[in-house]
């Protein structure tokens, strides 16, 4: 038996998260930005650029996957083992690699791109050793980083993402919801973190019978667990006046989106309160100032100087926000959309971002804790529309 380098296998229907015209569009605006930078052929490497180029979010185990965009073709790279999922959940044409042979990888790319032309590569996402084997058999004549362009355009989304992600706030609420009946005393965070989990995995299947589902979590904290945002569940006991970050985050079709809440357990103490109301009240300030035409530091030293009048500004850890879409805790980030000092985007209709002060208060000072909520909005052309439902605050999140 002669063994293929790389062969196509389609077989069954194409089921995609947008129809195909959706698609078109982001391939057409990527094309004109490769015309722009004299890119003959894209070489992307990243979950988060093939899913949203392409539909499908590949599931590595250590192998190499890849979309390759050229002006007339537009073609996921797979290996073997996923058969041909990858050709059913691309927009794309799909090409199988073998590893009957080393770097067969790169001989199907090089069979859509062919030798010596300029690549575009993701720079923030391309390893060092992968690099050497494009440079060996692409033989570019010139790379440019294409990944700057490719989030700008990520950061602003057309109406069936913000659909999609609209969808996504509702399903976090779904979760939010189903947490705050199954906190009561002596409940174990894993134990309600699952619960959260389960009803937002429910409802996704309801509302999307079609989809793959895959990677939705919680992260459902207690006490000291809660001094930080992404802190992984435990099997701690819930005791009665403890501080509680509840953490819901469903991933549908490769959309992550969030709900975020700060909880206590049937009482909280005078100092925890002022605290608590202090960040919601930085909460709402920073809502009101998410609107087009505000930058990102801008926003970020609006909501510095708020903490600063009232000495709680070194309690604060991280940014205040950050865009949602193609997006996970393991792949993707737009940073060129968070609120923090150094970042001087200007917000603009159709971007997607997230209001989340945090406040930390160290243990053995009163009011200990991490204190956050996090809401999503979309900018609209004259504010801003916020997505998520769930209530925020002392008066409907004291509870069990």
């Amino acid at each position: 038996m002669e063994r293929p380098q790389q062969y196509r296998f389609h077989q069954g229907e194409k089921t995609l998260p947008f129809a195909a015209s959706e698609y078109d569009a982001r391939l057409a605006k990527l094309r004109a930005e490769m015309t722009a930078q004299g890119v003959n052929a894209c070489v992307f490497t990243s979950m988060h650029n093939i899913a949203y180029y392409s539909g499908f979010l590949y599931c590595s185990f250590g192998r190499p996957y890849g979309l390759v965009v050229t002006p007339t073709e537009s073609v996921t790279i797979s290996a073997g083992i996923d058969s041909a999922q990858p050709w059913r959940r691309s927009h794309a044409d799909n090409i199988t690699y073998t590893d009957w042979q080393r770097n067969n990888y790169w001989r199907a790319i090089l069979s859509v791109t062919g030798p010596g032309k300029v690549i575009g590569y993701e720079g923030d996402h391309l390893t060092l050793a992968q690099n050497a084997l494009l440079d060996d058999f692409l033989l570019p004549s010139a790379k440019h980083d294409i990944a700057p362009a490719t989030m700008r355009q990520r950061m602003h989304k057309s109406s069936a993402e913000i659909d999609l992600i609209r969808h996504g706030a509702q399903v976090a609420d779904v979760g939010g919801y189903a947490i705050r009946d199954a906190i009561k005393l002596g409940a174990r965070e894993i134990d309600i973190a699952m619960a959260g989990r389960d009803a937002m995995e429910l409802e996704i299947a309801k509302r999307f019978p079609d989809a793959e589902y895959r990677d939705t979590w919680v992260w459902f904290q207690s006490g000291i667990n809660t001094d930080g945002a992404h802190n992984p569940v435990t099997a701690r006991e819930l005791q009665r006046g403890d501080i509680l970050s509840l953490n819901t985050f469903p991933m549908i079709s490769g959309y992550y989106t969030a709900l975020e809440r700060t909880l206590f357990v049937q009482e909280v103490d005078s100092a925890s309160l002022k605290i608590w109301e202090a960040n919601v009240a930085a909460h709402e300030y920073g809502m009101s100032l998410l609107k087009p035409g505000a930058s990102c530091a801008e926003i970020t030293e609006q909501i510095n100087a708020f903490f600063a009048e009232r000495d709680l500004l070194q309690y604060r850890t991280f940014g205040y926000g950050h865009s949602f879409g193609v997006l996970s805790h393991y792949y993707g980030r737009e940073a060129g959309l968070e609120l923090r000092e150094d970042i001087d985007t200007v917000l603009e209709p159709g971007m997607v971002i997230s209001m989340e002060p945090m406040l930390t208060i160290p243990e053995g000072q009163a009011g200990a804790g991490g204190y956050r909520e996090h809401d999503i909005l979309v900018i609209t052309e004259d504010g801003n529309d916020n997505i998520t439902g769930y209530p925020y605050g002392p008066e409907t999140n004291v509870v069990g």
